[in-house]
């Protein structure tokens, strides 16, 4: 049984076309007898400010097999997805999480459960190259990865969030409940097997992308904070630098005093030193500030996201005996008592 995992963020303009896309993929696979006839998707609405849950509502009332998650705000992508994840757990075999506009090519969707059939707990998607990117999002991306890798943090170039998640795969994943969550390196924590998977990005014909250059910097800062603490030890080696190098400046001043009896003219000795020194205390104060402040935010312990609603269709999700209990858990949830959801979204 699979699950599809779409996170979705003010998509109106192509998120039911995008969910037609899928559901025929699924039917393709289904007709082959590659995936069980009840596998669904998931799609979850992050707090989108235009009518993406609108249409999502009436697209499921019509569609067999699709559940949409509400969130009560925008979280963010990473959350927006594990709360997505965390809703298939227990309920399929595996998952594959795409984003909404469907750049990444489904019909490598065959070689994920292929990969997955032979062992392979977590599959990650691999675009072949960045063709169809502009200079400066290539250009961004690569740096993106290259910092990562330079931190000491675990991530594969070029993989975003393309992905099969098998069934224990998200059973341990649901064990680590950090508030900061970078996905692209917990998978790695996970210590099952991984294979990998190639593919050519589409360009983008619908809308257009949610992913600013800022979120960017937000994802490398939780990535970095959350796996490394290479920046404190380069803090500490630009300290020993910085001593050095003034040391150095000391004894030269010295012997030009008392050997060479010349003075050193201008201000330039004395005020670039401070300026230098300034600039590198406030970097330092900087970096440890942002240990500091997810440190803060992991001990408050608030929930990583929280479910205003879950609208499933009536059909029913059939599933193993394995599934059962999964089964009246996921009725549960399709209710549309407020208060039901909400304890499920605080307990997560």
């Amino acid at each position: 049984m699979l699950a599809l995992i779409v996170p979705c963020y003010n998509e109106e303009d192509g998120i039911i076309q995008s969910l037609q896309t899928l559901q025929d993929k699924l039917a393709t696979l289904k007709n082959s007898q590659i995936i069980a006839q009840e596998s669904f998707i998931i799609c979850i609405d992050d707090g989108s400010e235009d009518n993406s849950f609108s249409l999502l509502q009436d697209y499921t009332s019509q569609t067999p097999y699709c559940t949409i998650i509400k969130l009560t705000k925008n979280y963010g992508g990473q959350k927006a997805l594990l709360a997505g994840l965390q809703y298939a757990k227990g309920r399929c075999d595996c998952c594959i999480s795409i984003d909404a506009d469907l750049q990444q090519d489904i019909e490598k969707f065959p070689e994920f459960i292929k990969k997955y059939n032979e062992g392979a707990q977590i599959v990650l998607g691999i675009r072949n190259d960045r063709k169809t990117d502009t200079f400066f999002k290539k250009a961004s991306s690569l740096g993106f990865y290259r910092l990562m890798q330079m931190l000491g943090t675990p991530a594969i170039p070029n993989h975003s969030e393309y992905r099969l998640l098998g069934s224990k795969a998200l059973e341990k994943l649901a064990a680590f409940q950090e508030s900061n969550i970078f996905l692209r390196g917990l998978i790695f924590e996970l210590g099952f097997k991984i294979d990998y998977v190639y593919f050519d990005v589409k360009p983008r014909t619908i809308g257009a992308s949610k992913y600013s250059l800022s979120k960017m910097l937000s994802l490398a800062i939780d990535g970095i904070t959350s796996f490394s603490t290479r920046p404190l030890h380069l803090i500490s080696l630009i300290g020993m630098v910085v001593f050095l190098m003034s040391f150095l400046l000391g004894i030269y001043s010295l012997y030009t005093t008392l050997v060479l009896q010349k003075s050193i003219p201008g201000w330039a000795s004395i005020a670039l030193p401070l300026y230098f020194l300034g600039g590198v205390q406030l970097l330092a104060l900087g970096v440890i500030g942002e240990y500091i402040g997810k440190i803060y935010a992991e001990t408050k312990h608030r929930p990583r996201y929280l479910i205003e609603s879950i609208t499933q269709n009536d059909s029913p999700l059939k599933s193993s005996p394995t599934h059962q209990s999964n089964r009246h858990l996921g009725r549960e949830n399709t209710t549309k008592n407020l208060k039901n959801t909400s304890k499920e979204s605080n307990a997560i």
